[in-house]
């Protein structure tokens, strides 16, 4: 059952979390599996956004259309994955028909964390500034964070600025943007200011 129709009005800042992947047991109850190794997120936040499949090339992609709001009434962690039920829930057939979905929550619902701690999704689009001689130099935005296993890592698509501030990516012969991977760590990551949507490195340039 979807959630209050009144507060349905889809957000602008979904962010997509995980995905159902089946069922589970007979009462109702979901299984999600995160994209984030800390699942806090879908363990706080009581208005999940589900979406229906959609194709490869529309993935990561919300179609404001086809989303529906349900308010989760339980969930909890279950080995990697998080298992929820929803408000109206009870039988497995209702759940069996979410398997697939995608399930998105809104930034805002978003636990608060510490000041030296940062969600990904806030990382995407912060200009990236590294030093060369002694001056700060922009080296590219971040378009995409993955985790390597040990750690963060920024994808960086190397670019200028032009008079309207506005980013310029650098494309290669084939016109394609050219990648810096960055390490997110201390070692190398001094300084970021989400507010200002810039991070500021000492990683060598060259």
């Amino acid at each position: 059952m979807p959630f209050n129709q009144v507060d349905s009005t889809v957000p602008t800042d979904l962010v997509e979390v995980g995905r159902v992947i089946s069922a589970y047991g007979v009462k109702g109850w979901i299984k999600v599996h995160p994209y984030s190794a800390d699942a806090e997120v879908l363990l706080s936040a009581k208005r999940w956004w589900l979406q229906k499949p959609v194709p490869p090339n529309k993935a990561g992609h919300l179609d404001t259309a086809s989303a529906q709001l349900y308010t989760v009434v339980r969930s909890r962690p279950h080995s990697a994955t998080v298992i929820a039920q929803f408000q109206g829930f009870d039988d497995r057939d209702q759940a069996e028909k979410l398997k697939a979905h995608t399930v998105w929550v809104s930034r805002a619902d978003f636990p608060s964390v510490d000041e030296d701690e940062h969600y990904w999704v806030d990382l995407i689009g912060c200009l990236l500034y590294g030093d060369r001689n002694g001056q700060s130099v922009l080296v590219g935005k971040v378009e995409h964070v993955f985790d390597n296993g040990a750690h963060a890592v920024l994808e960086v698509h190397t670019g200028t600025l032009n008079d309207q501030a506005q980013f310029i990516a650098q494309l290669d012969a084939k016109k394609r943007p050219i990648v810096e991977l960055i390490p997110f760590v201390d070692a190398y990551v001094h300084h970021v200011d989400i507010k200002t949507k810039q991070i500021h490195t000492t990683w060598p340039l060259d």
